[in-house]
């Protein structure tokens, strides 16, 4: 019998080093810890991760050549911009003719603030792209290194089209032993600003990454593991170490993608939130079709062209402690009591509560003397938190990662009661309602920007405060809810089972069929490179034309990944109340109308026969399942057919019958195609033979009987 292989994921947070051990098979989770990150060792957080690995190894007998992926998430990017801890950074702007003119100046940002006070340093300098010498280019590193310059960024006006001279700056620098980076391995989009920005924030990163990079990839190979380490990314992938030495900036916020990443791999939420809940922030991002939802990150409140997932965090959490002013609760957080380095009334025994009485304390220099604490007759003092609020409520159920103890929690709580005039249960819900107040102004400007349908979002509680938090707003705020399975390492879990995903933008104005081709063959490539199993790649292709921006996103799986989590197949009568309950229909009226490969398209319809005979139209509410039961789309006013990859004369009437044509022109639909393994969104399409081509190229690996559904809607 062959040996058990097992993937490995470690998350370096602020105050615990996590690692998971995880069959690679089942993706059972066979072990889990904690210990806490080494920030003050003579080899930094790299020192914890090496700690954990031998441990979690050794712990279950593993021998490294069955480690077969091992992955690690870090907040050190997303740390070392909020606390100013960054390179100093050279900029060598190059442009010639009238583009050079601007060019002296955008690709010039000045100190960049990270954080109030906190600053990451510039030195600037313009070279003449025309007749650009190695002197000219050596003399300007040379100038830029002697004003303090670690790193050299070459930002040229349009080295998106020709990185040459570019790359020609990056290599003399790393030849005299110095870092550099261009502005076109950041990003593809024309905007020179921006890009050298984006560019300017990576490279400030290069030095300390590269430090934890080299070290941990020497202790992985040390280990005798064969798999190459892998980090995880802002936008939930991940990428190699050799990447990360390029473009550090992918692992900003990468903490954050893999909690919401962890989640998705165990439960089945097509439109819900996800609360990541720590002791002292919760971390709040949306999953719309069954997808994250991601937008453009900001740093010191200026846009780059990096892709994070929207995660929104607030000081809201397990440990936050309670404000009274004037004998009235007042608020709840942001001040946790790991700050004020006191222990939750909640996690102790209840004989150590012994004649409390409420004292207020400043947690750090500076707040207001008005949280409370307690303090015992020994001398002992506690933190009141939320996390003893929601135990004495009876929110946290048993065996749960938060569950205190509700008699200390009780007896402690007396003594606030008394001091505010109210019952235990009364102020403990109040100190509820201020949290869930606080929460949901965030999760109702979320459910407004996605457009979500109240009635079919579950909110999630992931992190070791979940329970806390998630449970009381979804009663009180009439929500579905679920704590997510291994909450306390579900980012640990997230970074073991990652995928990769790499994203290409160009700056394209009328995209041709070749302009398409090639984007496409260019992201395949970068993705096998980063270490995707080619057949299991799926790209999408978007247009935006107003901004004339061509994007191409590749997902895939590691290698060996492609598995379907969900042990046995969801019933036919499961998936289809929940595809009832997506669109607002009764189930009654909600039939399995088509399916194909790995979906299961739902209607409630009402069939008109077209002047062909040959297709019915039907106009209805649709939902698309997998076959997991995640809804992958949804909408009302849909047209659909299932048609063979043969029937090419169909398609074409189906798009005519479903094109609206004025005087001026005519207006294609909006249509998405499900086959096989492969959701493809078409709605970029902007004609008709734009679309007909790029559903040719995807589907040339399908044979003529090989059947798709198409959806079409206005």
């Amino acid at each position: 019998m062959g040996r058990q292989k097992v993937r490995v994921g470690i998350d370096v947070g602020g105050t615990f080093t996590d690692a998971a051990l995880i069959d690679n098979e089942t993706f059972e989770v066979i072990e889990k810890m904690k210990i806490p990150t080494t920030h003050h060792d003579p080899d930094g957080v790299a020192k914890g991760i090496v700690q954990i690995l031998n441990q979690i190894l050794s712990s279950k007998g593993v021998r490294p050549e069955d480690v077969t992926f091992i992955a690690h998430g870090t907040t050190q990017a997303t740390n070392a911009l909020l606390e100013g801890d960054v390179a100093k950074v050279g900029i060598i702007g190059m442009g010639s003719g009238l583009d050079g003119l601007s060019a002296r100046s955008e690709s010039n940002p000045g100190d960049i603030e990270l954080a109030p006070g906190k600053y990451l340093h510039t030195y600037h300098t313009y070279l003449d792209s025309k007749n650009l010498t190695d002197g000219q280019i050596e003399a300007a590193i040379d100038e830029l290194a002697g004003q303090g310059a670690e790193v050299i960024v070459a930002s040229e006006a349009y080295s998106v089209d020709d990185p040459a001279n570019e790359l020609r700056v990056v290599e003399l620098a790393n030849r005299k032993g110095i870092y550099a980076t261009g502005g076109h391995e950041i990003s593809q989009l024309y905007g020179l600003k921006t890009r050298t920005r984006t560019a300017v924030v990576n490279a400030s990163l290069i030095p300390k990454m590269m430090e934890t990079a080299n070290m941990t990839e020497k202790s992985v190979k040390n280990a005798n593991i064969q798999s190459q380490l892998m980090i995880m990314r802002c936008d939930g992938g991940v990428m190699s170490i050799d990447e990360v030495r390029k473009r550090p900036i992918l692992t900003m916020l990468s903490g954050l993608a893999a909690g919401v990443a962890g989640a998705l791999m165990y439960e089945k939420i097509s439109d819900g939130i996800f609360f990541e809940v720590g002791g002292t922030s919760v971390d709040i991002s949306v999953i719309k079709n069954g997808k994250v939802m991601i937008k453009n990150a900001e740093v010191g409140g200026h846009r780059t062209y990096l892709q994070s997932l929207d995660v929104r965090t607030l000081g809201i959490a397990g440990g936050s402690m309670i404000k009274v002013v004037g004998g009235r609760i007042t608020d709840v957080g942001p001040r946790s009591a790991h700050i004020a380095g006191k222990e939750y009334e909640a996690f102790t025994k209840a004989e150590n509560i012994a004649d409390p009485k409420v004292r207020f304390v400043s947690p750090r220099e500076g707040d207001p003397a008005e949280y409370a604490i307690l303090e015992c007759a020994d001398g002992r003092e506690y933190s009141y938190t939320l996390a003893g609020a929601a135990n004495i409520l009876g929110y946290v159920p048993e065996g749960d990662y938060a569950r205190g103890n509700q008699e200390a929690a009780l007896k402690a709580w007396k003594a606030l009661a008394d001091h505010v005039g109210v019952s235990v249960e009364e102020a403990a819900r109040q100190v509820m309602n201020i949290a869930i107040d606080k929460t949901m102004k965030t999760v109702n400007e979320m459910i407004d920007d996605y457009e979500l349908d109240r009635s079919f979002v579950t909110l999630v509680g992931g992190g070791g405060s979940g329970a806390v938090l998630v449970p009381a707003m979804a009663e009180r705020e009439g929500f579905k809810s679920q704590i997510a399975n291994n909450a306390p390492y579900v980012s640990t879990i997230g970074v073991a089972l990652a995928m990769v995903k790499e994203q290409l933008e160009r700056t394209v104005v009328n995209p041709t069929d070749e302009d398409i081709k090639r984007i496409r063959a260019d992201i395949v490539e970068r993705i096998v490179k980063s270490g995707a199993s080619e057949d299991t790649v799926e790209v999408t292709i978007e247009i935006d034309n107003q901004k004339n921006i061509l994007r191409a996103v590749a997902t895939g799986s590691t290698e060996l990944r492609s598995k379907d989590l969900a042990q046995e197949a969801m019933s036919a009568q499961d998936m289809q109340t929940i595809a009832a309950s997506s669109i607002d229909l009764p189930v009654e009226n909600t039939m399995l109308a088509a399916q194909t490969g790995r979906w299961s398209l739902f209607a409630g319809e009402s069939v008109k026969k077209s002047f062909f005979g040959l297709l019915k139209k039907k106009s209805s509410s649709v939902s698309v399942l997998d076959r997991e039961g995640v809804v992958r789309f949804k909408k009302n006013n849909v047209h659909y057919a299932k048609l063979s990859k043969a029937a090419t004369d169909a398609l074409n009437d189906f798009l005519d019958d479903n094109t609206i044509y004025s005087d001026a022109n005519a207006t294609l639909p909006k249509v998405f195609v499900f086959y096989k393994e492969k959701m493809l969104d078409l709605t970029g399409m902007q004609t008709k033979e734009q679309l007909l081509s790029i559903l040719d190229i995807e589907t040339e690996m399908l044979s003529a009987q090989d059947e798709m559904l198409v959806v079409a809607y206005q």
